[in-house]
């Protein structure tokens, strides 16, 4: 099985991580695919087993947010204004113009998401203390 045929399988093994219903259940799947994948590639193994864990922190949050929380959707998003924006504009005199181009869109998002919906919300929710 060459590197390419194992993508597909490896990335629906990490998903199931992530699609566990709670914590102590991922860290259980996370054991269970990479004990599978210890002996055929022990170095994916390895990098899931030091790196995946870092991506569980989501299960602090309320189950509510998991969904959201373990998604770059918001992020994508704003990575795909600045590239709509900054290619309008095309040529920039210098690298300030662009810094300034780029500061104002993502202040303008910050002030948004500040006064805008609701993507999170965090109140009166019994979130445990870090």
């Amino acid at each position: 099985m060459t590197r390419l045929d194992q993508r597909a399988p490896v990335a629906e093994a990490i998903r199931s991580v992530f699609n566990a219903p709670n914590r102590a259940a991922a860290d259980l799947r996370l054991k269970e695919i990479a004990a599978a994948y210890a002996d055929s590639t022990p170095k994916l193994a390895a990098w899931m087993e030091e790196n995946l864990p870092q991506g569980l922190t989501v299960y602090s949050l309320p189950s509510a947010h998991h969904r959201r929380m373990r998604t770059s959707n918001a992020i994508e998003r704003v990575n795909q204004e600045i590239k709509r924006r900054t290619r309008v504009a095309s040529l920039f005199p210098n690298e300030a113009s662009l810094l300034r181009l780029v500061s104002a869109l993502l202040a303008e998002t910050s002030a948004e998401w500040e006064t805008g919906k609701v993507y999170l919300n965090m109140q009166n929710q019994n979130l445990p203390s870090v």
